[in-house]
């Protein structure tokens, strides 16, 4: 494991400690960059809130030790596999949202959506030769548009 992984992994077990939590990060290195895997009984309070909690601590390890990341590779943090669950999800709504474009030949608008969440849709959706993707608005208000491309929509 590298120094970066190894370090995050420190970083936020020492967060978890000096707040009282009965969690513990386990990190592991994978093609998206450093996994901090998190168990543990108040795995709950991580998760509470949509996730809120964890969006944040990867939010604080991205600007800490992010940028040392070769280019491509983030750090990831997920607990009980919630990541992988929400992602399933954003993958069965892209789908949903596909069909009905083609259905009635409306653009889907979702709503206000984190970046990582509407990057899952937008390659969820990539290969598809008819539908465009793109994201709208600012700040958190930003969401995701699907819609037919101009050539399609005749």
């Amino acid at each position: 494991m590298n120094e970066i992984c190894a370090n995050a992994e420190q970083l936020l077990n020492s967060i978890f400690e000096s707040s009282g939590f009965d969690v513990r990060a386990t990190a592991s290195e994978t093609d998206l960059g450093c996994l901090l895997s998190i168990e543990g009984a108040d795995c709950g309070l991580v998760l509470n809130q949509g996730g809120e909690l964890l969006d944040a601590l990867q939010q604080i390890l991205n600007q800490a030790y992010g940028r040392n990341l070769p280019k491509g590779q983030r750090i990831i943090c997920d607990a009980d596999n919630y990541r992988a669950a929400r992602e399933s999800e954003l993958r069965a709504m892209a789908d949903h949202a596909a069909r009905q474009v083609r259905n009635t030949s409306t653009a889907f608008v979702f709503g206000p959506m984190e970046a990582n969440e509407r990057r899952v849709i937008h390659l969820s959706l990539a290969d598809e030769q008819d539908l465009i993707t793109e994201s709208i608005g600012e700040g958190n208000g930003r969401r995701l548009r699907v819609s037919l491309k101009p050539s399609a929509a005749q």
